[in-house]
This record gives C-alpha cells, sequence and structure tokens, in this order.
C-alpha cells in the first residue's frame, strides 16, 4: 500500500529580539502569504490529507492552521505533538511509526534540519535544505506507518519556487 508523507518547513518569521526564546517566534505577514500559497500547492496537488502533524512552536501552528484553512482540513484536529519542536530525523521517524494506519496522506510541518534531514534518509536523495514554506511530497511503500524505518520513499514534488 502507498502512503504520502508531505514534509513542510514552517513559514518566515519574524527575527528574534533580544532574549526572546526561539520557540515564541511568530510568522511575518510575508510568512503567512506564503503558507497560505502552500496551502493552496498543497489543495491542487493532493487535495486532501487525513492527519496533519505540527510542531506547537507559534511559527510552525500558524503555518499549519493557515495550510488546513486552504485544504478544508479542520483545524481543531491538528495534532500539536511537542516532541517536535527542533527534532531530529529519527525522533520525526519515532513519530511517524505511531500514526495510525488508516491514515494515507500525512501533513508534518517541523523545523530545519531534521525535516530536511528525514526528507534526505527517506528518498536517499541529496535535497536542499527547506527553505520557509517549502514542502515536498515522499511517497513510501508502506502496509503500516510503523515500518517506515525500513523502507526507502520516493520523492513525488515539492514547491520549492514558494520560498520568494
Amino acid at each position: 500500500m502507498q502512503r504520502t508523507l508531505l514534509i513542510c518547513r514552517h513559514a518566515e518569521t519574524y527575527e528574534p529580539y533580544p532574549l526572546q526564546p526561539d520557540f515564541e517566534r511568530e510568522l511575518t505577514p510575508h510568512g503567512l502569504h506564503q503558507a497560505n500559497q502552500t496551502g493552496k500547492w498543497l489543495r491542487e496537488n493532493y487535495v486532501k490529507i487525513d492527519k496533519l502533524l505540527s510542531s506547537p512552536a507559534p511559527r510552525a501552528g500558524m503555518t499549519a492552521r493557515a495550510i488546513a484553512g486552504r485544504l478544508y482540513f479542520d483545524a481543531e484536529k491538528i495534532t500539536y505533538n511537542p516532541d517536535l519542536y527542533n527534532a531530529r530525523e529519527s525522533q520525526l521517524l519515532q513519530i511517524l511509526g505511531h500514526l495510525p494506519d488508516q491514515a494515507k496522506q500525512v501533513l508534518l510541518v517541523g523545523h530545519n534540519p531534521g525535516i530536511t534531514k528525514l526528507a534526505r534518509d527517506l528518498t536517499g536523495q541529496q535535497i536542499s535544505y527547506l527553505e520557509p514554506a517549502n514542502v515536498l511530497g515522499i511517497a513510501l511503500p508502506l502496509e503500516k506507518w510503523e515500518d517506515i524505518h525500513l523502507h526507502t520513499g520516493v520523492l513525488l514534488n515539492h514547491n520549492m519556487a514558494q520560498a520568494q
């Protein structure tokens, strides 16, 4: 059975002000526009998603909610997992391995460098660091999400041009 993992980096954020924790950074107006454009691109290319996972950091949550609105995905159903904040690829794989098997298309909104490393590991390709609001799709031949670490997927497409 084929499953699709969509990996998205949060959109553009404000630079941190002195003593502001990294976690608290929010999207700029341009970042919100980027997130909406990414949502539009996802709607045109993937139609719907079954599960949306997001880091709880404001910049990732704002990105996830903007995309959810474009995909007609109920924002109340977004799963905010604290372990996604600045997670390494091994942590991301562990989280994905616990997804329900009925989820066929999953969107993950997170942070570099972990999400880019995850995409590289899952495809075996040298992928450039995801820029703000970039998303890519990976087709994975999985019966169950728990087998994600055993397979290499195929890079489907991406919206790298959205970073402007």
